[in-house]
């Protein structure tokens, strides 16, 4: 019963919203729509899971829970939908989620089998990708991409070693070409470079609460000539600089001199012929990794079996297991309906979407602030859903 009237409530709101636009649905074009939260084995059903409705369009979008026997009923109007369902205990995330399901004039039921994974330790806090308006001048600018890394945890994290990338395809409206028969492959592609941070295992300690700044173009303060960009000429940046393996000073000009050269960022290897470091402007997916003990990352990479070629393509790519992941943060571009997944659900159930760019706008994770009351610090949210966790910010964190 608590499922049929939470999918009632869902739909009388999904109703008033459209006839705020003056386009009432009728009560005949709705479709019911069945969730049904499937455990990994070992873990039993329960209430409480978050399900997700969205179409693809922007027109709906809402959220319900499931009853105790793990499923919820609700009704939508025909539509292409991204559901997702989510749930923790106090060991694991579960995630899952089915992307771009057709509902027409037909009743759906779907089981979603939940994936288990692991909060991380350090965790991405902000994307900041999409490139600002060079105003007072003329132009647009986007050499002045950066990451930002949070320590999660209660104990202190070494980042000595600890490896990124982003994804093939740059894009998430392209053309998937590892998608096969609707499945990802098992490994992560990671294209064009694998980056890493430097040192020799407790050379760059984070305490708990702390931050880390990757440059991945400029680390200069790119203020000094577009005031809406951000100064990255800090002594406590990571800078991806190498004017041997990407000479393009235009995305890479000589660091500026707050910037300590034992920071640099180590190239483990470039598998493409780009002659500057390329992040998507309006839709990365940027993963953090870490080579188990044991594997040495630089023998790994240059192993034939762990650079496969793109299909129909003449790059290569590394392949990085998924259980190498720390964490992973899957963009989409908020300007297109034909966006694809390429993190799996175990990794980022979701996505943030990116709405517009040379806006200076930047991707931020959403704070915790029950747990941050708690443990003294900023405590991040981390269900290994994006879209949950993550929100756009009108303006880079780092801008003054």
């Amino acid at each position: 019963m608590q499922n049929k009237i939470l999918g009632l409530f869902a739909a009388l709101v999904l109703v008033a919203g459209c006839m705020d636009n003056g386009e009432p649905y009728s009560p005949g074009s709705l479709n019911i729509l069945t969730v049904k939260a499937v455990y990994p084995d070992g873990i039993a059903a329960k209430g409480g899971a978050t399900v997700s409705v969205v179409e693809v369009s922007g027109i709906t979008s809402y959220t319900v829970s499931t009853g105790a026997d793990g499923s919820v009923v609700t009704e939508v109007p025909n539509g292409i939908y991204r559901i997702t369902v989510r749930d923790r205990n106090d060991d694991f995330v579960f995630n899952a989620t089915k992307d771009k399901l057709l509902i027409s004039n037909e009743n759906v039921s779907l089981d979603m089998e939940l994936k288990a994974s692991k909060a991380g330790a350090i965790v991405v806090k902000e994307i900041y990708c999409g490139g600002c308006s060079k105003a007072p001048k003329e132009g647009t600018y986007q050499s002045d991409k950066y990451i930002i890394l949070h320590n999660n945890s209660l104990d202190t994290e070494y980042l000595d070693g600890l490896c990124m990338g982003t994804l093939s395809p740059y894009n998430s409206n392209a053309a998937n070409p590892w998608l096969n028969d609707g499945e990802l492959p098992e490994f992560l592609p990671v294209i064009q470079a694998v980056l890493a941070i430097p040192g020799r295992g407790t050379d760059f300690p984070l305490e708990p609460g702390e931050d880390a700044v990757i440059a991945l173009n400029g680390a200069i303060d790119h203020t000094a000539e577009y005031p809406l960009s951000v100064n990255l000429n800090r002594p406590d940046v990571f800078a991806l600089y190498d004017s041997v393996l990407f000479p393009n000073a235009t995305f890479h000009p000589a660091p500026g001199p707050l910037v300590q050269a034992a920071r640099y960022l180590d190239i483990i290897i470039k598998t493409g012929q780009a002659n500057a470091y390329t992040l998507s402007v309006n839709s990365p997916t940027f993963i953090l990794f870490r080579a188990p003990s044991g594997t040495n990352i630089r023998d790994y990479v240059q192993q034939a079996q762990n650079q496969p070629q793109v299909p129909g393509s003449s790059e290569k790519v590394v392949a990085i297991p998924q259980d190498w992941v720390v964490d992973g943060v899957e963009v989409f571009n908020g300007g297109s309906s034909g966006n694809q997944k390429r993190l799996p659900a175990t990794i980022d159930a979701g996505a943030v979407s990116l709405s517009e760019t040379y806006k200076g706008r930047t991707l931020m994770r959403k704070a915790d602030e029950s747990l941050s009351a708690e443990q003294g610090f900023e405590v991040l949210q981390d269900t290994n859903n994006s879209t949950e966790d993550f929100y756009e910010r009108e303006t880079q964190s780092l801008h003054q």
